[in-house]
């Protein structure tokens, strides 16, 4: 497929959002903004909420693809996920098959399967010991169960209208891992812009679901899925290994915080400040 010219990013304010809307654009992508809130450093920026549906669709109009990051991203109650996460991403496919846009990579995250156990720390990839990108979906929280349904809808959307969709069920993109758990589980900026970019391009995805972590030495997950795009990861976790573990011990798999992928999520997950 060739590379889309104009992306729409959502959530463009965000964390991600804030890392994406700073390398994508060396991948040859001209980005239209959009977020809740004003972004500073981009005035052009679309202000929207994504429950406006008449707003949503004029974002959406004329785009070649989008990369869906913005909603809720800790947990909250029920009703705010389901206005941001839920009823948001709904309107945004539904204007997507209006205005015949043809790709939408889905942020999808971890915590859809966050209540799958961890592999044995002495687990060997080579004899199956990674997380398959078919594990049974596990939400860990409200947040988890609204990815659990984007990517259904994904599905949905692929089946029924032929939007593709490549659903990136993110580990945790930083500057650098902050935790034990994370050494498993990162995902660098500039692979994160990697795995963007082969979503966006790579030919006949239908629906895809794959993980989005760099080829970390302690990976917990399969990135089959995501290789098979074209995705080359080119960055390692293990360099932050000797301090984070020095400061923080290694994980205990009697610790439930500790024995699950979703992490600290499934016992007393941070809470959505807004």
């Amino acid at each position: 497929m060739p590379a889309p010219r104009t992306v729409l990013l959502t959530g463009a304010a965000g964390g991600l959002g804030t890392l994406m809307r700073e390398l994508l654009p060396a991948h040859g992508y001209e980005l239209r903004l959009l977020d809740v809130r004003p972004i500073d450093d981009a005035p052009q920026a679309i202000v929207a909420d994504l429950a406006d549906r008449d707003a949503v669709r004029e974002a959406v109009r004329g785009v070649d693809a989008i990369i869906h990051l913005a909603g809720i991203s800790l947990e909250a109650p029920f009703e705010k996920i389901l206005g941001a996460n839920i009823t948001g991403t709904y309107n945004l496919y539904e204007a997507a098959r209006e205005e015949g846009v043809q790709r939408v990579v889905f942020a999808s995250s971890n915590h859809a399967v966050g209540f799958t156990p961890r592999p044995p720390a002495d687990a060997s990839p080579d004899e199956g010991g990674l997380i398959p990108i078919d594990t049974p979906r596990r939400p860990d929280t409200f947040y988890g169960l609204s990815k659990s349904f984007g990517e259904d809808l994904a599905q949905l959307y692929w089946d029924k209208h032929g939007l593709e969709s490549v659903s990136v069920r993110i580990g945790s993109c930083f500057a650098e891992p902050t935790s034990v758990r994370m050494l498993s589980l990162w995902m660098s900026p500039a692979d994160g812009a990697r795995l963007f970019h082969a979503a966006l391009t790579a030919e006949n995805v239908g629906h895809t679901v794959v993980y989005g972590s760099s080829a970390n030495t302690r990976l917990w997950w399969d990135l089959g899925t995501a290789r098979a795009l074209g995705y080359e990861p080119q960055d390692d976790s293990e360099p932050y290994a000797e301090k984070l573990i020095a400061e923080q011990g290694e994980l205990d798999p009697e610790n439930i915080a500790h024995a699950y992928l979703g992490g600290h999520f499934v016992s007393d997950p941070p809470i959505w400040p807004y």
